[in-house]
């Protein structure tokens, strides 16, 4: 039986299809971004240990108070943001069902959204989910700045929320003060809800900044913020993510999600709550292993001809390839790639809104960095190949 007609239009997401390639030809993933290594051992040996004293059972639909509680003293300690444990932190299965929950909460039949293209795909399948439409402001490449002068042009009166992203995937792109302070004032004059996705928060490179939106003034009681453990820690597997907003926006977000999945796994809820036990000095670890894994894998992309910016967040690179095969999609490139030099990436087209016009010849893909050393080698070897240039020819 086929599905419902209105689904139709929702293939097989593109991770799902570039990482059964990668796992049908033996290839190097550098498509899906989860890390091909466990993170910290104490967090492992945490979840082993709630299993062991019986916390296996339903844990509250909102989530367990001692990780709530580690959740509101970090963004007190890190941005100086208020948020009661009790009644405005959410714990959800991961940062895609908390944005799920909260365009279901707030948007509805009739109702518009706006985002920002190239944007994570599950945005727009959130929005047609709840009988909403989104409206995309599409950056380009090579700078993939923000203009709140478009997002501005499209708002009417049907819309309900701007959809936000930094540290930006797939780009890496780390909003400045100024594009946020955009998009907080066409939010604020037009009296809308922000749902900010930052869950990469904690993967920045200095110079860059990361500027919470709820920290800009006017802003914490209408954004939602989204974030999730699984790529700070890096255990993506898990599925532990977290909504810190507002009570009047926490309770729409709620009622949502006790009929989505109705709460997260308890011992990797208390496993979490060691995680964020883990002090200043494992934050500071882990960007610096991530800024080595950036440097390596950044200058194989480019000594094998992709225009590729430095990221300033995120564990993904954008690399432009026009040199490499003029006038080839996005999506041949990434195939022929995978299927001739085993060597899996991500077309950025598909994170575009169907019959973009700047999608359609924007000759870019991304990369992820969350690799081992071993991996990002065995890339730089696949990617500075003498052969690599002839055979997408």
């Amino acid at each position: 039986m086929a599905p419902q007609h209105r689904w139709q239009n929702f293939q097989t997401s593109i991770f799902s299809i570039m990482s059964a390639e990668a796992s049908a030809m033996g290839a190097v993933n550098l498509a899906q971004g989860f890390p091909d290594f466990n993170g910290p051992g104490d967090i492992i040996q945490a979840a082993a240990d709630a299993m062991k004293k019986g916390l296996n059972q339903y844990a509250p639909a909102m989530g367990i108070m001692p990780l709530r509680d580690a959740i509101s003293r970090r963004y007190g300690k890190t941005y100086d943001l208020k948020y009661d444990a009790e009644r405005e932190v959410t714990i959800l299965s991961g940062a895609t069902e908390a944005i799920w929950c909260a365009v279901q909460a707030f948007c509805g039949p009739g109702d518009e959204a706006i985002g920002i293209a190239p944007f994570y795909d599950s945005y727009p399948a959130a929005c047609h989910a709840g009988g909403a439409t989104l409206n995309t402001v599409a950056l380009k490449p090579p700078h993939w700045r923000v203009d709140a002068d478009e997002i501005a042009r499209l708002v009417t009166p049907k819309t309900k929320m701007i959809l936000v992203n930094t540290p930006h995937n797939p780009t890496g792109r780390v909003l400045t003060r100024d594009e946020m302070e955009g998009i907080a004032t066409v939010a604020r004059k037009h009296d809308l809800i922000v749902m900010s996705d930052e869950v990469y928060e904690e993967i920045v490179f200095a110079p860059a900044t990361h500027i919470p939106m709820a920290s800009l003034p006017g802003m914490h009681e209408r954004t939602i913020t989204i974030s999730s453990t699984s790529k700070t820690f890096s255990f993506t597997g898990w599925k532990i993510g977290y909504a810190c907003a507002p009570e009047k926006l926490t309770e729409g977000i709620r009622r949502v999600h006790q009929f989505t999945v109705f709460c997260s796994a308890t011992p990797l809820q208390h496993a979490m709550v060691r995680a964020f036990d883990l002090g200043d000095d494992y934050y500071r670890q882990f960007r610096a292993d991530y800024l080595t894994r950036r440097e390596t894998l950044l200058a194989a992309i480019r000594s094998a001809g992709f225009v590729a910016p430095t990221p300033e967040g995120t564990y993904f690179i954008s690399g432009g390839y026009e040199k490499l095969a003029p006038g080839t999609d996005d999506i041949q490139f990434t195939l022929d790639l995978v299927r001739n030099h085993k060597i899996a990436l991500i077309p950025l087209s598909p994170f575009y809104l169907p019959g973009d016009p700047v999608a359609k010849g924007l000759r870019q893909v991304r990369f992820a960095f969350c690799k081992t050393p071993e991996t990002l080698a065995a890339a730089a070897e696949i990617l500075c190949r003498d052969n690599l240039k002839p055979a997408i020819l």
